[in-house]
């Protein structure tokens, strides 16, 4: 993974919240924390890489057209989910 520029924030946060956060992650790791947690609500660089890697992996490819083209029996047993 490519190293990201940094920005400093201020943000405003229940202080329960941040106190649970500095037990959880550090008073240096919130900025991390929180930068990951966000991440996949606000950029699709990971989720286009991540689809390229799997697609260029062509072992992978067969092995899921082959999933997809068995597909068509119907499942039974423990196979069968219940509503």
């Amino acid at each position: 993974m490519k190293t990201a520029t940094k920005k400093k924030v201020t943000i405003m946060i229940d202080k329960n919240v941040y106190d649970g956060l500095r037990e959880r992650v550090g008073a240096r790791g919130i900025g991390a924390f929180l930068s990951q947690l966000a991440r996949p609500y606000v950029s699709t660089d990971d989720l286009e890489a991540g689809y390229k890697a799997l697609a260029a992996d062509e072992a992978r490819e067969r092995e899921a057209q082959e999933w997809i083209e068995a597909g068509d029996e119907a499942p039974t047993g423990e196979n069968v989910w219940r509503f």
